[in-house]
């Protein structure tokens, strides 16, 4: 990305990687605000039936500062582990001493400053017991996610150099079974330190404060396998649907089957690829490796009629299949594999414009989508990643982009089943593109980062490859890889039957061999006015954007609260100049210079820390609404079609006060149910720069017969414009059609005014309402001056009319029901604009708390952040998990720009 440019810019022994498609291997509750303690170094106990699968369940961790034995000694059995930290199954050091606590809360103030790195300049040893009963069945080590390298021992033994055991990608396959004893045996790891500007693993560019171990240790799972003579691996599926009319789809099943015995054995591959049994024999000389292709040609029933389609989540269901091999001998089992697969055809042309336009089953559809983090100490818990995959959902949002921190098997499998498509890919602005990035930060590869950089890319294609929700692979990011660096690239991707687009780069680079990327990266990263998104040039609604957004997203009271201390806070509302830690190590974003100064001029002043939460949750509500609005409006444009747009980002890794739609703690603010209002199914808007109502369709299916109303009022409530149309018709999948369009001038408008957008269907029903602040006094855009980060604003929109807005009042009654199957409590509230006057209640926000005051987090709600005038009401709901109430009853804090706060029983 081209803002990582404010950070600091920074063997010739050929490594013996060993790349996935050459390595046969076994195929494939939330976070809380705290750390959890991490399991201890229980011992493994491994399975003998040949093709088990055994994760080891836990290291024991300790600086080689601290330990004076050499690898030999301490790869051992019985070797004494007293003081040692107790670490999980995928642990980085900082997370595994988080765990024990050794430090405080590091999403908490600067706790994360106090951690000295100087603990995390030496080798750390990873050291794990399990133990075999039956040493004559065949054993193997299977891994990835070593950062970043290690020295392997076992039992004693040193069976892999970090020369060969290196990049945090790349997956490796040990046969230990010359090593293994009948009871306790040891594998350790000597896990070298990491620097992301020297090695290709993972690094944090300027999203957040990075972890002083820089993520050192095994994030992946380390699994023992066991098997017979023959080795069944890199057993998938490539599909092939036929379009348009997606009546049948070819499966082709593959496998390599490899003899680790020294004699000659005839093995017998069988299995079923969805409904289909496939089965053939194959004799293989001693040490021999022979591929298996099942195809319909020799198997017809590899030919599906009528295949069940997998779709992303808004245009249909997500069916899955799965694939099961068994690998015999003399009718024994000698190795298993186990997988699920999607049909689903992926492409992503250039556009007449240029631009990347993804397709999926033969259908365009508009990318929208936010950057994911993972958690900051790549701590893995699947409950809380399944809460933030359902919030993409109930946002709307159809993509998720990872830029490097590629997730573990089990956020893709997710990602399958709820229909969210997901763009992988490497990384910028470290040793991954220090080759090509001129003077960037990241050093320039040396003879054996190529191998390195091939190995990762194999392994990553053949462990994504099956999973529908795969809609790419990035193989650059700000810039496009050379020749060498991509034919390494193309060749492992091609081994591994990739089928998926491969995009050059997310910016607008091209690759000698893939051509142009046809994304954008222009930005911004900072602080511009909703209008901004309207215009076509820059970051503005064309083509597609693959990283953008107005920067600061200042979460709400409760997280700031929970993440800054009285004394930040304090500075945080006071002092623009002033560096936000929580912000980013970058200088260009360390302070919230701009965009306090936007929020100042727009809005006016902060009186206090509580005012200046509020005016940031109304500006961050009217600015992301306006950048999905924009890009769903331009999507079917017939010159210079907008085509995607990731939301930068999505969430953060840490506390953070910007880049991010969802805090750490789950809370919504006005960024979220921006997002929400801007991607509803069926939705009424209005454009910044054309003063266009205009509605759009995102549902599959087309609507007819409605009547779209919008009335323009003074910030006193009194109408000055009101206009109805009536019998508008407007196809499905994203398309749009204007209403009407409100005049440049209305007499008797205020500077500051309220535009409220009504939508009804044919019965009179109300299925979208959208409310905008708006002023007469636009903002201003110097796009002469526009830089890597913005473009400046010269004159600010003048919205300070709000702060004159007559005090309202608010009511609300509830009711909750409870189901004891799922284990999820629903919430419904009414509220009811019960004040006199004419005055509206501007943004009411409906949060669900418990004991204490504190939110119930994660919460689904229908609507929130609603805008009500005199005599209307609105009904809501809220779906969140009953334990999380902690047996407190539920209740509803109410709140508003010009409503008072109160408290409400939920029943």
């Amino acid at each position: 990305m081209f803002h990582r440019r404010t950070l600091l810019r920074g063997r010739t022994a050929t490594l013996a990687v060993v790349a996935l498609f050459l390595t046969l291997t076994a195929g494939t509750s939330r976070v809380p605000p705290a750390p959890r303690p991490a399991p201890g170094p229980a011992v493994t106990r491994v399975g003998s039936v040949p093709g088990s699968r055994t994760v080891l369940s836990g290291y024991a961790i300790r600086s080689t500062a601290e330990v004076a034995d050499p690898g030999a000694t301490v790869s051992r059995p019985g070797y004494p582990t007293a003081g040692w930290y107790p670490a999980g199954s995928r642990s980085t050091v900082l997370a595994a001493l988080l765990a024990a606590g050794v430090h405080p809360d590091p999403f908490y103030s600067t706790n994360l400053k106090r951690v000295p790195a100087a603990d995390f300049a030496v080798p750390w040893w990873y050291r794990s017991d399990f133990v075999v009963t039956d040493p004559a069945v065949r054993t193997y080590l299977d891994f990835s996610g070593v950062i970043s390298a290690a020295d392997v021992f076992v039992n004693g033994r040193l069976v892999s150099p970090a020369t060969t055991v290196a990049g945090a990608y790349t997956r490796h396959e040990l046969d230990v079974t010359d090593l293994i004893t009948a009871g306790t045996n040891t594998v350790a790891f000597r896990v070298r330190p990491n620097d992301p500007r020297k090695r290709l693993t993972t690094g944090w560019l300027d999203w957040l404060q990075p972890p002083p171990d820089g993520n050192m240790g095994l994030v992946r799972d380390v699994t023992v396998r066991r098997g017979g003579p023959v080795a069944l691996g890199d057993a998938h599926v490539v599909t092939s649907l036929a379009l348009p009319s997606m009546s049948s789809a070819d499966l082709t099943v593959k496998a390599r089957v490899r003899n680790d015995s020294s004699a000659t054995v005839t093995t017998t591959v069988s299995g079923t690829a969805g409904p289909a049994a496939v089965s053939r024999s194959v004799t293989l000389g001693p040490h021999e490796t022979k591929a298996v292709v099942f195809s319909p040609a020799d198997h017809p029933a590899l030919r599906l009629r009528a295949p069940r389609v997998w779709w992303p989540a808004a245009m249909g269901a997500q069916p899955m299949y799965a694939l099961d091999l068994t690998a015999t001998v003399d009718g024994t089992p000698s190795d298993t594999a186990h997988q699920s697969f999607g049909i689903r055809e992926v492409r992503a042309p250039l556009n007449a414009d240029g631009a990347r336009q993804y397709e999926v089953n033969g259908r365009p559809l508009l990318i929208k989508g936010g950057g994911w983090s993972p958690d900051e100490f790549l701590r893995w818990d699947p409950a809380y990643v399944e809460d933030r995959l359902r919030y993409a959902l109930d946002l709307g949002l159809n993509t998720l982009r990872l830029e490097g921190h590629i997730e573990p098997d089990e956020f893709f499998d997710l990602a399958d089943r709820y229909g969210i498509l997901t763009l992988p890919g490497w990384e910028c602005c470290g040793k991954w593109e220090g080759e090509v990035n001129g003077t960037e930060a990241g050093e320039r590869w040396e003879a054996a980062d190529y191998p390195v950089a091939k190995a990762s890319m194999a392994a990553e294609a053949a462990r994504l490859r099956h999973h529908p929700s795969v809609a790419s692979f990035l193989i650059g990011s700000d810039f496009a890889p050379n020749r060498t660096i991509e034919q390494g690239y193309l060749d492992a991707l091609k081994a591994a039957d990739w089928t998926a687009p491969v995009i050059p780069a997310a910016s607008n680079a091209s690759a000698p061999i893939s051509g142009n990327s046809g994304m954008k990266m222009t930005g911004p990263y900072d602080w511009v006015p909703p209008s901004y998104w309207y215009d076509k040039r820059e970051g503005g609604a064309t083509g597609f954007n693959s990283e953008t957004s107005a920067g600061p997203d200042v979460p709400t009271l409760d997280t700031l609260r929970r993440m800054m201390s009285p004394t930040e806070l304090e500075t945080l509302w006071k002092d623009p100049s002033a560096a936000q830690y929580h912000r980013s190590p970058s200088a260009t974003f360390s302070t919230l210079g701009l965009y306090d100064e936007a929020l100042s001029n727009r809005y006016g002043p902060a009186t206090g820390l509580e005012d200046y939460v509020r005016k940031a949750q109304l500006a961050q509500y009217e600015n992301v609404r306006a950048q999905f609005e924009a890009y769903a409006r331009n999507a079917k444009d017939a010159s210079e079609p907008s085509t995607g747009i990731i939301y930068w980002m999505f969430n953060s890794g840490w506390t953070s006060l910007h880049w991010q739609l969802v805090d750490r703690y789950l809370d919504q603010g006005g960024a979220y149910f921006g997002a929400k209002k801007a991607n509803e199914p069926l939705h009424v808007q209005y454009g910044y720069d054309d003063r266009a109502v205009t509605v759009v369709n995102n549902r599959t299916s087309g609507a007819s017969g409605l009547t779209a109303r919008v009335t323009l009022f003074g910030t006193d409530g009194e109408p000055t414009y009101d206009r109805t149309v009536t019998g508008l018709d407007v196809a499905g999948d994203g398309a749009s059609t204007t209403a009407l369009t409100v005049p440049a001038s209305v007499p008797g408008l205020s500077t500051t005014y309220l535009a409220r957008l009504l939508l009804t269907d044919r019965a009179g029903r109300e299925v979208s309402r959208n409310v905008y602040w708006l002023s007469t006094e636009a903002d201003v855009l110097d796009y002469a001056e526009t830089d890597w980060y913005h473009t400046p604003t010269t004159s600010y929109a003048d919205l300070t009319g709000l702060n004159t807005m007559a005090r309202t009042v608010v009511s609300a009654t509830a009711s909750t029901t409870r189901d004891d199957g799922s284990g999820t409590s629903t919430t419904t509230v009414t509220v009811r604009h019960a004040g006199t006057g004419n005055a509206p209640a501007l943004l009411t926000d409906v949060h669900l708390v418990g004991a204490g005051g504190a939110p119930v987090l994660p919460v689904r709600w229908s609507d929130n952040q609603i805008s009500l005038w005199p005599g209307e009401s609105a009904t809501l709901t809220a779906t969140y998990r009953t334990g999380d109430l902690r047996g407190a009853a539920p209740r509803l804090r109410v709140s508003g720009w010009n409503t008072p706060t109160v408290t409400v029983p939920a029943g």
